[in-house]
């Protein structure tokens, strides 16, 4: 028997699944692999050793592997449609990765199928690992697997690093020429090269399971077995060595040596950092919270008095990118100077327009924002910024303009990159550069940040151009000592979207936002709810598998302030709070990436909202016709009142640059005025 990469495959044959894809004329929803929240589904645990029976007669045990690199744990079937047409992919697979040191081993845990069907398809399709009926369900239970196509990959301390599809070419209703995602071989990869795999956990399309308990011992509740794992998943990104955070947790030490702050965070709930309320089961793919299991884990060890456990059975050491997380990027850009932090007290966003001037337009499918001083940036958000002259300079109404329109990239500590999966990508129009918005948050010390962004171009046009749209609300008012101040914004829903996520942004008196989805018939649906907002996180949502969402309908921002001397981290709790760029005003803005599914990417296509003064003021650098009637159509929109004047309150921030229209200085800008002013008429 080869050493092979424990694989599981489990056959449960369901007549609703048979019918869909047998049945002549059935028709189903293409519907690919979702990506999942690792740690919700159990990868980065430690998988309880087991031994069992396999169809050779031979004795199977994760323990005797002695020596692998790597086990995979397949589950498949006879007669599930789906893994009928992975059965010649599971054996090339094996074929590939036995002889690097990858063990596989098949399980089927369907009860009516027979042994001599097995052992011929087993033949038949040139398996090598052992073959395992799992008629009992123990293995199915002890795995939690949830369908026939799952299949598992382990790494040589039995730590679970990807659950998931095998890949995207076959599922319920749909197959393919070719997979676009090789879930399972990246997994390998990342694993023979001691690094975590590029997706961690995805849906696995085949015949479902019933959920059964497994009757192995579960791995003690020490450091080494259960704890370092959690911390490893779910705290190393920041807490390590050349991290963002002010000290590592790389070693039993020094998660020891501050057992009672972890027990205090992960009480009150703020680290791991993730503020969306807690669902059955979580819509976000890149959801940070801690499992209920695993929370309650970190409190009994430190209760237990944090007990070290077996060194042997301490997973691996993740080895973090040294350099760029997307890979090396085709282009980097840099901040043309640095920016010198000082050492203590507060400071202004600090904006800068990195030139690009691409001749043409680029499709961008991973990026990376990378400060050099990370100990002292807070975020950072990057817009594409249209060529303008004066070397993009847009003023106080065009930053505003721009940050309504939508972010390009992001860096919050912990989160620096955006990367599409095959098919989607971001533009950067010819001529365009990036504007650079960032925080920086004085920790004692002066030093020089001077940050920089890469970029890894798609390798043709995508088939889904992503955008991104800003639900914002400029004519915020929060009342001097208010609690719980409601603020609200809605944009309209012109063309069939498909929602990728979401990113809220606000200052230090928003404590809660929300948002929601309001069809055309006028029912109401929580998209995201955010109870506890907290400013020092710019984190972004996103969804597992993208939300639809008709035309017609409109998303609704809800923030709730407080603006209270409750509040500690209030400026000024005397003061009456309005919509500014700084930390001491406030903010109503809730970001939202999207597509239009079916439009051509590059081409204009319904966007998100109404156009805002920032449209209006583009008509500058139109011809006059096309410039007069694009000026005329978003007077119309803003002038709310229809009296056929634009003021302060419908405007709000806007209204500094726009007065300077007002040429009888009556305090209304006039339809005549505003083409005279922005038009060139």
């Amino acid at each position: 028997m080869k050493s092979k990469l424990i694989v599981g495959l489990v056959a449960v044959t369901t007549l609703a699944a048979l019918l869909l894809v047998l049945r002549p004329g059935a028709r189903a929803e293409a519907k690919r692999p979702a990506e999942l929240a690792p740690q919700t589904v159990g990868v980065g645990k430690l998988l309880a050793s087991f031994s069992a029976k396999a169809l050779d007669g031979s004795t199977v045990s994760l323990t005797s592997a002695s020596g692998t690199k790597a086990t995979v744990i397949a589950l498949t079937g006879l007669d599930c449609p789906v893994c009928k047409r992975y059965g010649p992919a599971l054996a090339r697979i094996e074929d590939t990765y036995a002889p690097k040191g990858v063990r596989f081993v098949f399980v089927n845990p369907a009860k009516t199928e027979s042994v001599a069907r097995m052992k011929a398809t087993v033949k038949q399709l040139g398996l090598n690992g052992p073959y395992i009926h799992d008629k009992s369900g123990e293995l199915v239970g002890l795995l939690k697997a949830t369908s026939t196509a799952e299949v598992f990959v382990l790494d040589a301390r039995r730590t679970v690093v990807y659950r998931g599809a095998l890949d995207d070419q076959y599922g319920i209703g749909y197959s393919n020429d070719a997979p676009r995602h090789t879930y399972v071989q990246d997994a390998l990869e990342a694993v023979l090269r001691n690094e975590p795999p590029p997706v961690g956990a995805t849906e696995a399309p085949g015949c479902y399971l019933e959920p059964t308990e497994g009757k192995a011992t579960a791995p003690a509740n020490t450091y080494h077995s259960r704890v370092s794992r959690i911390v490893q998943t779910n705290c190393q990104s920041c807490h390590r060595a050349g991290g963002v955070a002010p000290f590592n947790l790389e070693s039993y030490s020094a998660v020891k040596d501050r057992a009672k702050m972890v027990q205090y965070v992960v009480e009150k709930g703020t680290m791991p950092p993730w503020f969306a309320a807690p669902e059955k089961k979580s819509p976000w793919k890149n959801d940070r919270s801690l499992t209920p299991e695993d929370r309650k884990a970190i409190l009994d060890w430190v209760s237990a008095g944090t007990p070290e456990g077996n060194p042997k059975d301490a997973p691996l050491p993740v080895k973090f990118p040294s350099d760029w997380q997307i890979g090396k990027p085709d282009a980097v850009f840099q901040l043309p100077q640095p920016i010198t932090v000082k050492a203590e007290g507060t400071m202004p966003y600090q904006t800068v327009v990195v030139p690009v001037g691409f001749s043409e337009d680029k499709w961008i499918q991973a990026m990376e924002v990378k400060p050099t001083a990370k100990q002292v940036v807070h975020h950072v958000l990057v817009f594409v910024a249209p060529k303008r002259d004066g070397g993009g300079a847009l003023g106080r109404l065009g930053e505003e303009a721009a940050a309504l329109s939508g972010f390009f990239a992001i860096y919050v500590p912990g989160n620096s990159t955006l990367i599409y999966p095959e098919g989607f990508a971001k533009r950067i129009p010819a001529g365009a550069n990036l504007r650079f918005q960032i925080h920086y948050t004085p920790n004692g010390k002066a030093v020089e940040d001077q940050s920089q962004i890469g970029l890894v171009f798609a390798k043709k046009a995508p088939e889904h151009e992503v955008k991104t749209a800003g639900i914002a609300n400029l004519r915020i008012s929060i009342p001097p000592g208010a609690k719980n101040h409601k603020e609200v914004a809605q944009i309209p829903i012109p063309a069939d979207v498909k929602i990728l996520s979401y990113l809220p942004h606000m200052h230090l008196r928003a404590k809660a936002c929300r948002y929601e989805l309001l069809s055309s018939e006028g029912k109401r649906e929580t998209l995201l709810d955010i109870p506890r907002y907290d400013f020092n996180w710019q984190l972004q949502y996103d969804y597992s598998d993208p939300k639809s969402v008709a035309r017609g309908s409109k998303v609704e921002f809800t923030v709730w302030y407080d603006n209270s001397s409750k509040n500690p981290a209030n400026p000024d709790p005397t003061k009456t709070v309005r919509w500014g760029s700084q930390t001491f005003d406030e903010m109503h803005l809730g970001y939202v990436e999207y597509y239009v599914p079916g439009a051509k990417p590059g081409e204009a296509t319904p966007g998100l909202g109404r156009p805002g003064l920032g449209g209006l003021l583009r008509g500058r650098n139109q011809n006059q016709g096309a410039g007069s009637n694009a000026i005329e159509r978003r007077f119309r929109q803003l002038d709310r009142d229809g009296d056929g004047f634009l003021t302060q309150s419908e405007t709000g921030a806007f209204w500094e640059r726009l007065s300077r229209a007002d040429a009888d200085q009556d305090g209304k800008v006039t339809l005549e005025e505003a083409k005279k002013s922005f038009g060139g008429g």
